[in-house]
Formats: structure tokens, C-alpha cells, sequence
């Protein structure tokens, strides 16, 4: 027995990476997959099932849309292995299938998420936008909430303005691993919480911020505007102006004080603005792929502004943030052409 057990483990092991058929992989064997930062983790039951707690960093596609396929080859090139899976094995296996004969390298996971829980292994209920980059690695972003995002590339965590309040309580000593980099824009308690901070292992080292926070902190690598630096992974960070012009709010985010940030991953340009109105220098901001544009004022853009700062920017995807209760339900229609995803980031 455990010898046809071993066999059956390395004849699936052998069948994912060669892409001659999908390999039906257990819980350990696909947690290990699923981990691999070159590896398209993908949950394709439906987006409420989504919803309701999924793997994290995975990315939802349903397998039962009638443009799953298409969905799948915008999202990921065939030369990215995939990992895929659905509640109980059904129907992530006949994905797996569809996957396969399309020139996917496929790895299933056998019983589904049921299995995965019956394991004990973790959920998440953090939605993720999953974005390829010019080699075909898989950036997993996870939108966590308001101003607060996980970035997850090349084996990396990096987490921006964590913070534990809010709309939704984040534990981040239990939800997530220790962060590789912590980006804090400004002081503000929605975007600076010490106790996420130190939660996600924040230190000296791997905290990069601005003047003004890592004076409250006593510690921390500070950016201020135009700087820039190279990180591990051959990541590269740009510090962007992020700030309020008009009368009555400047003294919300006064000019030169706060970040909005730049990451350029393997060519992938990922802008988070922070807390800002439709500046100037956004026409200094070139080829970006995702911007994160906040929609709140007085505190940041207005939807007009937001609209503004898209045409400007010209980003392939452009996800609102921090909006509250700003209505965003048109602005899709106000920018055409633009893939405009708007998700749960009140």
C-alpha cells in the first residue's frame, strides 16, 4: 500500500511538470505548490463561494463561467504553471482537464478546500487581484481593506500601511506571515498602526516610510519624494509625491510631507498613490500596469478627480481605494477603455 501510495505521488509529481496531463496532488503536496511564488494559485468555485474563506493569495476564476478559458489566458500565460482547486475536487479536475489540453502545466487539489480545511490548514476571506509580470511570474495582491494591501512576488511579503482597525479587524500576528517589507505613506491612524507594524515583524531594516512616521516611531528607513531604491528580488521603489491642493484640505496631507509609492517588478508597474488629489506630477508617472487612486474626499479625490488622475496616469488597471462611502458605481463608464475593478476597499 504505501508503496502504490508513492508511486501514485511521484506519477502526479511527474505529470504536473511535464504538461502530458494534470496531477490530482494531496493537501501537503499542493500546500507546497500553492506556496511557490512562480506557481498561478486559483480558486475556481464561484465568487460568493470565494468569498466566504478561500487559500490565500489565490486568485478567483469560476470554472463554470462560459469564458473561464478566456478568463484563465488573459490572466496567465501557459508557460506559468497553474494551481487550481473548488470545494470538493469536481470541479477544479474537470478545469484541470480543460486546463491541460490548452497547454496549461496543471496541479488539482485532491477533495478540495474541504479537504484543505479538514487539515486544519488556513482561510482567508481578503480578496486577490493576481498580476503577471514581463517573465511570467505571478504578483498576488491581496486588498485587504481602506488604504491597506499585501503584495506578495519572487517568495517576497510586502505589506503597505497595514493596519489592524477599521471595517475589518485584522489579526496580522495569526492572518499573515512576518512582512520582508513594511511601506507606510503617512502618519494618519488609517494608515500608520504600530501594533500591525510590529505584528508583521517591522524593524529598522524593513520598514521604509516618511520622515514624519519614523520620527513617531524612533525608528524606521525614511523615503521622502523623488527618492528611490533598489530592493531584494531586483524590485525597484520610487517615492512619489502624495498631497492635498485644494483650499480648505492642504492641511490634511500638506505638500512634501507624505509618499505615494512605485514598485517595478520584472517590468510590472504598480502605483499606490496614498492619500492625494489629482497633483501635477502624476504626468511625470509612465507606463504604470495597477494604480491604487483614492476617492475620498476631503481627505483625497473626488470621483471627478479620480476620472482626472486615470486619464492622466493611463493605467491598464485602475482599482479605486480608500473610497468609504463615495459612490464609485459609474465611474467605470466615465473611463473607457480602462479595465476599472472596483472591490471591497472602503
Amino acid at each position: 500500500m504505501r508503496i502504490m501510495s508513492l508511486f501514485t505521488a511521484l506519477l502526479g509529481m511527474l505529470s504536473c511538470t511535464s504538461g502530458a496531463r494534470f496531477a490530482n496532488l494531496d493537501v501537503e503536496a499542493f500546500a507546497e505548490k500553492a506556496a511557490d511564488p512562480a506557481v498561478f494559485l486559483v480558486d475556481v468555485r464561484t465568487p460568493d463561494e470565494y468569498a466566504e474563506g478561500h487559500l490565500r493569495g489565490a486568485a478567483n476564476i469560476d470554472a463554470e463561467a462560459a469564458d473561464f478559458l478566456d478568463k484563465m489566458e488573459a490572466a496567465c500565460p501557459k508557460e506559468t504553471p497553474v494551481a487550481i482547486y473548488c470545494r470538493s475536487g469536481r470541479r477544479s479536475a474537470e478545469a484541470a482537464k480543460k486546463l491541460s489540453k490548452a497547454g496549461y502545466t496543471v496541479c488539482d487539489l485532491q477533495g478540495g478546500i474541504l479537504a484543505w480545511q479538514e487539515a486544519g490548514k488556513p482561510v482567508t476571506k481578503y480578496a486577490v487581484e493576481t498580476f503577471m509580470t514581463d517573465n511570467g511570474l505571478p504578483v498576488r495582491i491581496t486588498l485587504i481593506k481602506h488604504g491597506t494591501l499585501e503584495i506578495v512576488c519572487k517568495g517576497l511579503s510586502i505589506h503597505i500601511d497595514p493596519v489592524s482597525g477599521l471595517s475589518i479587524p485584522t489579526d496580522y500576528a495569526t492572518e499573515f506571515p512576518k512582512a520582508d517589507l513594511i511601506l507606510v505613506t503617512h502618519e494618519h491612524g488609517d494608515h500608520f498602526d504600530r501594533t500591525a507594524i510590529e505584528a508583521l515583524g517591522g524593524n529598522a531594516d524593513n520598514l521604509i516610510t516618511n520622515a514624519r512616521v519614523a520620527e513617531m516611531l524612533g525608528w524606521g528607513t525614511v523615503m521622502a519624494n523623488g527618492d528611490s531604491r533598489d530592493l531584494p528580488g531586483g524590485i525597484r521603489l520610487d517615492a512619489v509625491p502624495a498631497y492635498n491642493y485644494t483650499e480648505g484640505h492642504t492641511q490634511f496631507h500638506p505638500k512634501g510631507r507624505d509618499n505615494g509609492f512605485v514598485l517595478t517588478i520584472d517590468g510590472l508597474r504598480i502605483y499606490v498613490a496614498g492619500d492625494t488629489e489629482d497633483i501635477p506630477e502624476m504626468a511625470e508617472l509612465k507606463d504604470i500596469d495597477v494604480a491604487f487612486l483614492p476617492v475620498n474626499q476631503p481627505y483625497t479625490m473626488t470621483v471627478e478627480q479620480c476620472v482626472n488622475a486615470a486619464k492622466v496616469i493611463q493605467p491598464k488597471v485602475l482599482i479605486p481605494y480608500h473610497f468609504s462611502q463615495t459612490d464609485l458605481s459609474g465611474l467605470p463608464d466615465q473611463l473607457p477603455g480602462m479595465t476599472v475593478l472596483l472591490r471591497q476597499m472602503q
